[in-house]
């Protein structure tokens, strides 16, 4: 029985490791993402972006977004993927809004094995966030426990809100601009 259970054991050790190195090795390694705020996430800022989607495509923040919504913690990240995920495909551009979520705390191994090919199977961009530093810039200012919707104007911060749900967030982002 002992020498099932160490056997058993050892596969699984050999099996993580297979599975790491497969997956351990970052994806996004070599694109270059960058973020610059005037003021943190405060009304008056202006932001400018080039972040990349679950597809590896840049996207650079230009003025036809007037709305971004962040997230900054996995629970968030799912109730907007999911409010997301019911809609038509072209309803974030339709309403002018850039989806950006934070996975940099997210180890390599973990975001390809499981979240990356889960956000692969949605019909929108998620402009993600793979780098701490980039991260903490958006954060000043930002509820990193909630949904944050910051509506801009020519890439300047106008309004920062926090939807507390999927009602509010539809709110912001149906509103008229």
């Amino acid at each position: 029985m002992k020498k099932i259970l160490l056997g058993v054991l050892v596969l699984l050790v050999v099996a993580a490791g297979v599975l790491f190195l497969l997956k351990g090795k970052d994806t996004y390694a070599g694109q270059t993402s960058s973020v610059s705020l005037s003021d943190g996430l405060n009304v008056g800022s202006t932001i400018f972006y080039t972040l990349f989607d679950q597809f590896g495509k840049a996207h650079t923040l230009d003025d036809s977004i007037y709305t971004l919504i962040l997230v900054f913690a996995k629970d968030t990240g799912h109730v907007v993927k999911a409010y997301l995920g019911a809609q038509s495909a072209d309803y974030l551009t339709k309403h002018h809004v850039a989806f950006v979520a934070d996975i940099s705390p997210m180890p390599v191994v973990i975001r390809n094995t499981f979240a990356l090919p889960d956000l692969k199977t949605q019909p929108y961009s998620v402009n993600l966030i793979l780098d701490e530093t980039i991260a903490s810039s958006l954060k000043k200012g930002a509820k990193v426990d909630g949904i944050t919707v910051v509506t801009l104007k020519n890439k300047q911060v106008e309004k920062v809100e926090y939807a507390d749900g999927v009602e509010a967030l539809k709110a912001m982002i149906e509103r008229e601009k």
